[in-house]
């Protein structure tokens, strides 16, 4: 099932002895589209900080109860790697981060998460150890930056092949992987106010400084794809006939490691 972004805000994360806070924000990577922290403010709890929650920390969601359950302590939360959410964060302090709980490196490996394709169905065979994590991360370089803040790309333009087709209103996000599988994209500014869905597959280029995604699809096809229904739940069935009238093939059909290409970003 897909959830809204937007909905997500505002979730409880509990840890195994209490909560910890309320999900602020989400970070994705920008080079796999998927969520890979959950931003929760600790507010009432340890006043004056945000922390870094992975999705490899989160058990089964409790959706009526707009609660998020963590597999970890809040001692292990309150003595986590400080960082500044205002900041970017680095690749580096990801691995600190990564590190602090034991975690794999999502960005080593074949899957979407290390080597695995569900962040809850790694086993610690599947994790990468320290050598190659090591490995990984030799080459990068201090700035290196792939986190991007769900919160901060709603409202980026959006760009076909031949012009503007709107801006980025909600993102959804597979709530099983946390990839996130669409953009939902506001035409109003140019066709009436119709909802479209994007997938990042699609995506030629981003530039970030811009706020702007270009796509590799014509303003034609957008125009003629099927609207988007913000409150009707999206089957497969509608997703195959998107994919379908663009000519793609569907997400659900690619190894999880391709699922979304890597688009230059500036």
């Amino acid at each position: 099932m897909l959830r809204n972004v937007k909905d997500l805000r505002g979730y409880a994360i509990r840890a195994t002895d209490g909560e910890i806070g309320r999900v602020d924000d989400l970070y994705f990577d920008d080079e796999g589209w998927a969520v890979r922290y959950f931003v929760v403010d600790t507010a009432h709890w340890l006043p004056g900080r945000k922390v870094l929650i992975s999705p490899l920390a989160i058990g089964h969601p409790d959706w009526m109860s707009r609660l998020l359950p963590a597999s970890i302590t809040k001692a292990q939360v309150e003595h986590s790697p400080d960082i500044d959410t205002k900041k970017p964060v680095s690749r580096q302090h990801e691995a600190a981060h990564l590190r602090y709980y034991g975690y794999p490196y999502y960005w080593g490996g074949g899957g979407g998460w290390g080597l695995g394709a569900y962040p809850g169905g790694l086993m610690p065979e599947s994790w990468i150890d320290d050598s190659q994590a090591g490995a990984t991360s030799a080459t990068q370089t201090p700035d290196d930056v792939h986190l991007r803040s769900c919160t901060a790309v709603i409202g980026h333009h959006v760009l076909a092949t031949d012009g503007e087709i709107g801006h980025v209103e909600d993102l959804l996000v597979d709530e099983q992987t946390w990839a996130i599988r669409y953009l939902i994209v506001d035409t109003s500014n140019w066709w009436g106010g119709h909802r479209v869905l994007v997938s990042p597959q699609w995506i030629r280029t981003a530039s970030w400084s811009d706020a702007t995604i270009a796509v590799d699809v014509t303003r034609q096809a957008v125009r003629d794809a099927p609207p988007y229904d913000a409150a009707a739940q999206l089957d497969r069935q509608q997703e195959q006939g998107m994919f379908e009238h663009y000519g793609r093939p569907g997400y659900w059909a690619q190894p999880a490691s391709r699922e979304a290409a890597a688009p230059p970003a500036k």
